[in-house]
């Protein structure tokens, strides 16, 4: 085994850095006040070719694997820009791997181009108020009329919506009732058409420059052309995109917390308090050194489940193990340097309350802990299902 990163991957990092030296932590500071998407950063993502590192390189993409886009979605997120920054650019990566899979050479054509380019910009619109991660019994339904559907039904934690101009839906084509397993469902990539779409942010607790939403839709015209695939397996397809989702959210979870640890770490060499350093004391120290450890461990589970997935191979129980490692690991390295900051970790001005407040989400989303252990007990352990 070599745990060594290739020059190629290095490279990526030092490219990454480089993309994100302009936008600092006063940036990422004032838009955490201000609020406002960071198109100015979505941008330069896009014009440094880094929105398509994992689409097909015939349609402008880069043509890397999960490996790849985990290592540059922990560089932004290390660099201070977090959870913000990362979800500036998060849903490019892997909310339309269903298509680069399962769509057909006209779609990726007409969508592929235009994220690729920053030119579109996409929201992911899945979860209901009433189902949550219960993803087989949403309600939205979509009803086939001759060449196009119709569409109503409502979202919710719906990220980016305010800004995006196009949407990947899944929605009911079959009524519960009459479906089996994971059939009735179908997968649709489309216009955001605000004449029939209605965008209600929802005030949250961090992240605030990249918008979360509740979305009600009433009489959407779909096109067939705009389908992904067969009618009723759009399940299947989307969960082509969950193990990826959950890689990435646990590499961008790493990269917050070292954005995190490496303050603290900065602070406790600089902070003197009774004639010397407070990072001679061991009850600084050790918090510390146990969350560098708990990161290095997740991280080492996020490049196995990534290597795994690029290879072709089952990862779903890497996937989630990395993703609740990574929170885990992430959130006790933010909670770490507020401790290690004293009162002056609950002031804006030294970044690591914004840290702890962003942590809160890949601890929760897109899956929580206690499913994620759920799904364990079963697939890992051949414990009987519990829910």
């Amino acid at each position: 085994m070599n745990f060594e990163l290739t020059d190629d991957q290095q490279q990526i990092i030092d490219a990454i850095q480089r993309t994100c030296s302009p936008f600092d932590a006063d940036y990422w500071l004032r838009k955490d006040r201000e609020g406002g998407f960071p198109h100015d950063f979505h941008r330069a993502m896009a014009d440094a070719g880094w929105l398509g590192i994992a689409m097909p390189q015939e349609y402008g993409g880069a043509g890397l694997g999960i490996t790849e886009a985990a290592l540059m979605m922990q560089t932004i997120s290390a660099t201070g820009a977090g959870l913000s920054g990362a979800s500036a650019v998060h849903m490019n990566i892997f909310g339309l791997h269903p298509v680069v899979v399962f769509g057909n050479e006209e779609q990726k054509a007409r969508w592929l181009p235009p994220l690729i380019e920053g030119k579109d910009k996409a929201c992911f619109a899945v979860t209901e108020p009433n189902t949550g991660l219960n993803t087989l019994k949403l309600k939205t339904r979509a009803v086939r009329k001759g060449d196009h559907y119709v569409v109503s039904g409502q979202k919710v934690w719906i990220s980016t919506a305010q800004v995006a101009n196009k949407m990947l839906l899944l929605a009911r084509t079959t009524p519960v009732e009459e479906c089996k397993g994971t059939q009735g469902l179908s997968l649709f990539y489309t216009d955001l058409d605000r004449s029939h779409i209605e965008v209600q942010e929802i005030e949250k607790l961090g992240r605030k420059c990249v918008d979360s939403n509740q979305v009600f839709i009433d009489g959407l015209r779909i096109p067939v052309a705009d389908r992904i695939g067969e009618e009723g397996k759009g399940f299947e397809y989307i969960l082509h995109g969950m193990n990826p989702e959950r890689i990435l959210i646990a590499s961008e979870a790493i990269g917050l917390g070292k954005a995190a640890l490496s303050r603290a770490a900065q602070y406790a060499n600089e902070r003197v308090v009774f004639d010397r350093q407070i990072g001679k004391n061991q009850g600084i120290q050790h918090p510390l050194a146990r969350s560098w450890i708990e990161l290095e461990a997740a991280n080492l589970m996020v490049l196995k489940a990534a290597s795994l997935y690029d290879a072709g191979k089952s990862c779903a129980a890497e996937a989630n193990a990395a993703k609740f490692l990574a929170g885990e690991a992430c959130f006790h390295a933010c909670e770490n340097a507020i401790l290690t900051h004293g009162g002056m970790g609950y002031a804006k001005e030294y970044h690591v309350e914004r840290y702890m407040r962003e942590a809160w989400i890949p601890r929760l989303a897109p899956v929580s802990p206690q499913l994620i252990l759920c799904f364990i007990a079963e697939k890992a352990l051949g414990l009987p299902k519990s829910y």
